[in-house]
């Protein structure tokens, strides 16, 4: 009898024993490691509300933005496409002669052009945008970039006469032109997203929804240098609440529709330009911020920018400024003469 006892004792032990060691055993396993974090989406609502318009129409927004370089010669104008534009960035190429970056997202036109050479800064810009980049053409200093893989793109030295298309009423190199379908195609070609990605860091309110504290401005007039064919002027239309554009003293319109350039607001901000090459090219400085000018609804707005994310974004002293809803022209001038000098404006 004490011998099985003593056997049954043994049995209950050695149960123990290995029920904890299958306990220790399961404690020991390693923590299922958390699954990461998704990647922050871009919010709900810029799907209903342009990010670069602050406009709600169709919708959903959530194609990718476009940067263009569009021709501003006056052997471009008028140019197609620059209508459509949610924001349009004039800057310097060479010496006073301006180019422009036109930037699609809220609608993309049928045809744009005529498209130009690519300059370093226009890069970053649409690197910063996140916007696929169209260009025909390079300076040294944007080709290198362009190499780097720093944007997707497509360049017209690549895909002359297939991509980009030259019209027979001009002259190389104002005549190369790409369509919305063919850029689409390139984005295919290059494995590019199509998908909007970037949060917009602009801010706007409706017309009429705040006070516009500020002078008079219902005629605008900004130059680059003494050349008037690189002078734009802005009339103000109270009914509208929008600026027409003129360029070298011809209203700007598109060459197939014939559709005027209205704009909601037009941005005036100084950077730093330094001539890099016996061409005239620019070095801009787009990071450290200054000062700024905004007309929007009739009136001017002192106030500075800076750089969000590489992005432009005027500030006044609580923060990001409201641009008025609808398109936008930002002007980049260098520093000296500066806004006093380049920029006159009426009541």
């Amino acid at each position: 009898m004490k011998k099985w006892l003593l056997v049954l004792s043994a049995l209950v032990a050695a149960g123990l024993i290995v029920y904890w060691l299958m306990d220790r055993d399961q404690t020991a396993q390693p923590e299922t490691p958390e699954a990461p974090e998704a990647p922050e989406q871009v919010p709900e609502e810029v799907l209903t509300t342009a990010p670069f318009t602050g406009l709600q129409g169709d919708g959903p927004y959530d194609a990718r933005a476009v940067m263009a370089v569009i021709n501003n010669h006056p052997a471009a104008r008028p140019q197609t496409g620059l209508a459509e534009a949610d924001m349009v960035f004039e800057l310097i190429a060479e010496y006073n002669i301006t180019r422009f970056l036109a930037l699609y997202q809220s609608q993309f036109p049928v045809n744009i052009g005529p498209i130009r050479s690519a300059r370093d800064y226009f890069v970053e810009l649409a690197s910063a945008y996140d916007a696929f980049f169209v260009a025909h053409g390079y300076s040294p200093e944007a080709k290198r970039l362009l190499d780097s893989g720093k944007v997707d793109h497509v360049n017209g030295m690549q895909y002359d006469g297939t991509l980009f298309k030259r019209s027979l009423d001009r002259v190389a190199p104002h005549n190369s032109y790409i369509t919305y379908e063919n850029i689409k195609l390139a984005m295919n070609m290059t494995s590019a997203s199509t998908n909007y990605s970037v949060k917009a860091p602009y801010t706007f309110s409706a017309r009429g929804e705040n006070d516009r504290l500020g002078e008079p401005a219902t005629s605008v007039r900004v130059a680059y240098g003494g050349d008037p064919d690189f002078t734009s002027t802005y009339a103000y239309d109270s009914e509208a609440g929008t600026y027409t554009r003129a360029s070298g003293g011809t209203i700007s319109a598109d060459k197939e529709s014939l559709q005027r350039i209205e704009v909601a607001n037009v941005l005036v901000i100084e950077a730093e330009h330094r001539t890099i090459d016996a061409k005239g090219r620019q070095e801009i400085d787009l990071t450290s911020g200054g000062s700024a000018l905004l007309f929007q609804e009739g009136v001017v707005r002192e106030l500075n920018w800076r750089e969000e994310n590489g992005m432009l974004v005027p500030i006044d002293d609580s923060g990001t400024a409201d641009l008025a809803e609808g398109k936008t022209w930002i002007h980049i001038i260098p520093e000296t003469p500066g806004l006093s000098q380049a920029v006159q404006y009426t009541p």
